[in-house]
């Protein structure tokens, strides 16, 4: 095996690292709610887990969008460092009736903006806990997660389905969680929890930290080899 053959080698076992850390890392950034499962007529406190996928620009703003067809009648933030939360009330499309009230109005969004210096740069997770109740009687709520960036470009989680790009945080009530998310109180729940949430920093510095070793490691094996066949020479 000749030296260009060796060096070729090489570059692919590294880009072959890189490709194979990189993709479970970009599979698992997604805007998510922990636990994602309620039970009805209770109130609950879910956080939306924010991992920021840019490596160029930093979260500044995160809007979350309540269902306005099963409201919650209580809606109530826990304050985040750094960050400015405002709850914002208006006329639901049409009114809702609850036991033996007609809810006309609801908190329908949440807002937090990062003050400066807090915004959640590359390789960052940030938590916003939200308390929210009663917990309607339905098979599952979705919201709407739309996720600021510095470069003004908006991401909007927002979309259904196994194979969304964009997925939108959804509540289980009544229906069962799909296999494989969590969000339930048991412990193999949480097991599957820690397996699925979005890669913390220390996490993603530990890949990146493997995958430059393994550069490191493909380019000093050519060195080597070549420094060997010279002295051989």
């Amino acid at each position: 095996m000749n030296t260009r053959t060796i060096t070729k080698s090489a570059i692919a076992l590294a880009a072959g690292a890189v490709l194979a850390l990189a993709v479970p890392l970009a599979a698992s950034a997604h805007v998510s709610i922990n636990p994602n499962a309620a039970e009805a007529g209770s109130y609950s406190v879910i956080t939306f887990k924010v991992p920021n996928e840019s490596a160029t620009a930093s979260t500044t703003k995160l809007e979350v969008t309540l269902p306005t067809d099963h409201p919650f009648l209580s809606v109530s933030y826990v304050p985040v460092p750094g960050w400015t939360a405002e709850l914002v009330q208006s006329t639901l499309p049409k009114p809702v009736v609850s036991g033996d009230d007609t809810i006309t109005e609801a908190t329908t969004k949440v807002i937090w903006t990062a003050d400066k210096g807090s915004e959640i740069t590359a390789g960052q997770l940030q938590q916003f806990p939200l308390s929210v109740g009663p917990v309607p009687d339905t098979g599952s709520v979705s919201f709407v997660a739309d996720q600021t960036y510095s470069d003004g470009t908006v991401v909007s989680w927002s979309e259904a389905g196994d194979e969304a790009e964009h997925p939108a945080p959804v509540l289980y009530i009544n229906d069962e969680a799909p296999a494989g998310h969590h969000g339930a109180t048991t412990v193999t729940a949480h097991a599957e929890d820690a397996a699925a949430a979005p890669a913390s920093g220390d996490d993603i510095i530990a890949r990146i930290l493997g995958i430059a070793g393994l550069v490191l490691g493909a380019v000093g094996l050519v060195i080597g080899i070549t420094a060997r066949r010279k002295n051989a020479a």
